[in-house]
């Protein structure tokens, strides 16, 4: 990290973009080999020293990020939720279903569907920590401990089908939807979705069985750890007892945990606490998904200002909800309490560096961005239709697990633009379609998303763990995606 900046800068960078780059290099490997949390303040002062920029600007780009308070408001949802023992039932009935029922694999594959089918309606942050509380939930349920290879499936699963999701339709994501303007502000013409859904939805549904195939023969799980047999036999115990005294905590595996039964007070305590993470949870996606299914002109101002007001938002007012809020002279949320055991600080302190990196990586005054648009464009520009479509498929999904979404959308739409002139026999929305999902492919490292670190610092998977298979997965995706894009061009362009 410190080397970098005292090497001569390479043809076209600044000696500020090698120290920048020294910073990524330096703070990933301690990310991936050491630790998540003083790495992270390491790679802030780092950034704090760049002369560029200011203290405040670099503050502004990490804890200052609306990912990052998004974060920390939803920890303290999540763990409200958590607590009032909801998504035990939850997680019990969805592992009890009929379908789940004809065999373990069954079990992980309708688990995966789940999160593909709502993730194409929903962005990835929300869906994960939708699906969070549950996954901890499933774990206690069916006795999971961590190191289980069980355990860490469901986990990297969760992760990488969140991402896989947010691919496969345009809707409430924003890396595609930047790859689309992009292509829209070049051409004119704006991008069909039906042929963003022709590419996408495919690519994604192949990925995802891929990497269920890949899960079963290379991770070697415990078939029984995912039997159904298993749960259903803790769910008979969990409600066995019409009246049982109340259980303080969700994470105890005690027995007095799972033969309890809700009285009507916790009941009606957990229908508040449930109806203020629905109303969070409306908040985020209604911006997004109906004000296009709703044209009356006073929705569509309340869905302007709500979008406005960004991601961390919804969650602030659902903090605040479940603190003013009282169920028999208590609170919903002790706020407190919820800062002290429901927040996962080394995931807010990664996503903190992780935001500020992806900040100095487009910064203008760097030059990072424009170096690479410049270098790499024209070194696509000798190659074949087949060739393109690999290449900036690799391109696109390389950088966007080894800095972030946004910076890969932005940097690879800049530079298949500025390539398309010399790009003969190549559709360009069919390109920037592939780019934009492709950015959306983000589950390998750490600065990929939030929700990396989190899985990584979970203790039921490990950031080595996470990184192999997701690279395994961002491979998958490659091949997959640049093969069905071959295909599709010569359709477009026949």
């Amino acid at each position: 990290m410190l080397l970098f900046h005292f090497l001569p800068p390479f043809s076209g960078m600044s000696e500020s973009a090698m120290t920048v780059l020294g910073l990524f290099i330096g703070v990933l490997l301690l990310w991936l080999f050491v630790a998540i949390d003083w790495p992270s303040l390491v790679l802030l002062a780092g950034l704090m020293t760049v002369p560029e920029w200011k203290t405040a600007d670099v503050f502004a780009a990490s804890f200052g990020s609306p990912t990052v308070l998004c974060l920390l408001f939803t920890f303290v949802l999540t763990h409200a939720l958590a607590e009032t023992g909801v998504l035990r039932r939850i997680a019990v009935a969805f592992i009890t279903c009929r379908p789940a029922r004809r065999g373990p694999w069954h079990f992980v594959a309708l688990y995966f569907a789940g999160i593909l089918f709502l993730g194409s309606f929903i962005s990835p942050t929300v869906l994960f920590f939708l699906y969070l509380p549950m996954l901890e939930e499933m774990y206690a349920v069916l006795g999971l401990k961590k190191g289980d290879p069980a355990a860490a499936l469901l986990m990297m699963g969760t992760v990488i089908m969140t991402g896989i999701s947010s691919g496969m339709t345009p809707i409430a994501h924003v890396f595609p939807l930047i790859a689309m303007n992009a292509y829209e502000v070049y051409a004119g013409v704006p991008v069909s979705v039906g042929r963003y859904l022709l590419l996408a939805v495919p690519v994604g549904l192949v990925t995802a069985a891929g990497m269920l195939l890949l899960f079963r023969l290379l991770l070697h799980p415990d078939p029984n750890a995912f039997h159904p047999d298993r749960a259903e036999r803790l769910k008979e115990r969990l409600f066995q007892e019409k009246n049982a005294e109340e259980v303080s905590t969700v994470d105890s595996l005690d027995e007095r945990a799972l033969t309890s039964q809700y009285t009507d007070g916790q009941m009606h305590r957990a229908r508040k606490v449930v109806g203020v993470f629905l109303f969070v949870l409306f908040l985020w996606i209604a911006p997004d998904l109906l004000v296009r299914l709703i044209p009356l002109q006073g929705v569509q101002q309340l869905f302007s200002t709500l979008h406005r007001l960004g991601p961390a938002f919804p969650p602030l007012i659902g903090c605040v909800m479940l603190a003013l809020f009282s169920d028999d002279g208590k609170p919903l949320l002790y706020l407190d309490k919820a800062f002290r055991e429901g927040i996962a600080w080394p995931a807010i302190l990664m996503c903190a560096g992780t935001g500020a990196l992806g900040w100095a990586l487009t910064q203008p005054t760097i030059g990072w961005s424009d170096w690479l648009a410049a270098h790499l464009s024209s070194l696509a520009s000798s190659f074949s239709p087949a060739l393109l479509f690999f290449f900036f498929a690799l391109w696109a999904s390389l950088q966007t697990n080894l800095s972030s979404n946004m910076v890969t959308a932005t940097v690879v739409s800049a530079a298949a633009i500025g390539a398309l002139p010399q790009l003969l026999g190549i559709s360009g929305e069919l390109l920037l379609s592939m780019i934009g999902m492709l950015s959306a492919y983000a589950f390998a490292t750490p600065p990929a998303m939030p929700c990396v670190a989190i899985a990584g610092s979970s203790g039921w998977t490990t950031t080595r763990q996470m990184m192999r298979y997701g690279f395994l997965a961002m491979l998958i995706g490659v091949v997959v995606a640049s093969a069905w894009a071959c295909c599709l061009n010569a359709l477009f362009l026949g």
